[in-house]
């Protein structure tokens, strides 16, 4: 069995973010999307997550169209369902109401059953101190990381 390297990050929303808790969701796709996804043709650039009704989706993931698809190709941008329990639904819908909070993707992967996964974050907003601190922390992580290289 050959080994799933698909694992598309959102590395945006990890710096304009900071994540309260993630939850892993399953995502609802249609026939040429998860072939897609395979080939890693996914960007995670400017997506969110909002409720409708008691659902949750996320908008705005493009997953670029299969390029063997031909009439039964999908739309590049359009909304997809998330699948969460009733019990992570009704927390994120409680957390997602809060001022200042909102759900985002954060990474998305296929697991060993083959199924795309979907790993979302409550998130609060960061301020622009915030930003400045986790430039910092990170710029020093890779000047420790070359001091103990040598």
């Amino acid at each position: 069995m050959k080994q799933n390297t698909i694992n598309i990050k959102n590395k945006k929303a990890s710096f304009d973010y900071e994540f309260i808790e993630t939850y892993t969701a399953g995502i609802v796709l249609t026939g040429t999307e998860i072939k897609s996804i395979r080939q890693g043709k996914v960007s995670l650039v400017d997506t969110y997550c909002f409720f409708t009704g008691h659902e949750l989706w996320v908008k705005n993931m493009n997953i670029t169209e299969y390029f063997y698809g031909s009439y039964n190709n999908h739309t590049a941008r359009r909304d997809r369902k998330l699948l969460l329990s009733r019990k992570e639904l009704r927390e994120l819908q409680q957390g997602g109401s809060v001022p200042g909070f909102t759900i985002v993707p954060v990474r998305l992967f296929i697991n060993e059953k083959g199924l795309a996964k979907l790993v979302i974050a409550l998130a609060k907003g960061k301020k622009e101190y915030d930003k400045r601190q986790s430039i910092k922390e990170k710029e020093d992580k890779r000047e420790m990381s070359r001091v103990f290289k040598k």
